[in-house]
């Protein structure tokens, strides 16, 4: 995912090639309503499906797994019924009874699926389909592509290595003509050899003339992958130390391109920090032709990065402006893909994801059919079960209950008279 805006393939691989940091989770405001599609029941989100159906589900169910909330059997079969026979998810599927063009599934979406069903819980199955869809839809570098067949992308191949994390499947193992994920992932990350103040980040994809250039998206969704994580993150791990820029000495260091993977994690971690520090702690989207704007997915991911890697106080800074900012980003919470990555962010970072800048979880439970049960409200089943008690006191407690009611109501008649009265002098 390259932007908040999901965009099909093909405008996805034009404009990041003409260096604008753009990805794919599309907003989730809805097109004109000529082009709108029906929104199915059961999918979060009230936006046409078709460029980000998969990838917005699986965040919503991911994030909605974190904050213990049970969701709708009819959330999950969507999920569960847009995969494809062979294990791989398309952005979305219209019609599920027809079988999917396989150019068209997405490793974004795939990778994210796998991760949101690990969640849950219940699905290996279709698990270990999705693992084996990336391992066979990996590229001969080690990378994975937006789409299978085309030049692999930093997003694309750390969303599949989290998913692999979540699997329980060592990325080490996953390799294609000798060249394993890790290795994938370390082509796009930028080592001794780049200018001083990118070492550490990772760029998109190389441009048309070959140059290198750190992209904020590409980094802050690759760190995540590169300190050994997934999604929903949850690591407690912290350490007091800012994370460690790359020490290139120069001579053979000068010219190396590329990270080693025992010092990846650190190096983008410290380009992170030092990035979100010098832009007042959010990074920024640079499209040509457009004034800078904040970029919000990217400091999301950045903050998730840096959380995984152990530095929390760096990305609190970042936490802190998401939870002042965020509601831009997610339209007071009708947007559900930045919702879900927001109420991320917030049990990441152990905030109160009720006071985020609104109350996230309410507001990413309203987007989809009603849960099954929430952490404060128990399920249908344990709360129409009589209580022990009820049946041992033969009935007292019911009647102790009912008269301290008559007691409580004519205290409340009386308070209520002299209230008027008080009134009626003023």
């Amino acid at each position: 995912m390259l932007t908040a805006a999901r965009l099909g393939a093909v405008a996805l691989s034009a404009t990041l090639l003409a260096g604008a940091a753009a990805g794919p989770a599309l907003a989730d405001s809805p097109p004109s309503p000529s082009a709108a599609a029906p929104v199915p029941d059961g999918l979060y989100g009230k936006g046409d499906p078709k460029y980000d159906g998969v990838w917005r589900q699986s965040l919503a169910l991911t994030a909605l797994a974190g904050a213990k909330v049970t969701p709708a059997d009819s959330a999950v079969s969507w999920l569960t019924g847009q995969q494809c026979a062979d294990g791989g998810w398309p952005s979305f599927r219209a019609d599920t009874a027809a079988a999917c063009d396989a150019t068209l599934e997405d490793s974004n979406a795939t990778a994210v699926a796998i991760q949101a069903l690990v969640a849950l819980g219940g699905h290996q199955d279709a698990v270990d389909k999705g693992v084996q869809w990336l391992k066979a839809n990996q590229n001969a570098d080690g990378s994975w592509a937006f789409n299978p067949g085309s030049p692999g992308d930093a997003n694309s191949t750390g969303l599949a290595v989290n998913a692999l994390f979540a699997a329980k499947t060592d990325p080490a193992g996953v390799a294609k003509a000798g060249k394993n994920a890790f290795d994938g992932l370390a082509f796009f990350q930028l080592g001794c050899a780049a200018p001083t103040d990118q070492q550490g980040a990772f760029f998109y994809q190389p441009k048309s003339d070959g140059a290198l250039e750190a992209n904020g998206l590409a980094t802050g969704q690759a760190a995540l992958a590169a300190v050994g994580g997934k999604l929903p993150v949850a690591n407690t791990n912290r350490t007091d130390a800012a994370p460690k820029a790359l020490a290139c000495a120069g001579g053979s260091d000068a010219a190396a391109k590329t990270v080693a993977r025992t010092d990846s994690g650190e190096a983008v971690g410290a380009y992170l920090a030092a990035q979100l520090a010098a832009g007042g702690q959010h990074l920024t989207l640079t499209t040509p032709g457009a004034a800078p704007t904040p970029d919000y997915t990217a400091t999301a991911w950045a903050a998730l990065g840096l959380i995984q890697g152990g530095h929390p106080q760096q990305a609190a800074g970042a936490v802190d402006w998401l939870a002042k900012e965020g509601s831009a980003w997610t339209k007071g919470g009708t947007d559900a893909s930045a919702t879900a990555t927001l109420l991320l962010v917030a049990q990441a970072a152990q905030r109160d994801p009720a006071s985020f800048g609104g109350d996230l979880t309410a507001q990413l439970t309203a987007l989809g059919p009603a849960p099954k049960a929430t952490a404060a409200t128990p399920s249908a089943t344990s709360a129409s079960a009589p209580a022990k008690d009820e049946k041992k006191d033969g009935g007292i407690g019911q009647w102790w209950l009912i008269g301290v009611g008559l007691l409580i109501g004519i205290g409340g008649g009386l308070v209520l008279s002299l209230q008027r009265k008080r009134g009626a002098r003023l």
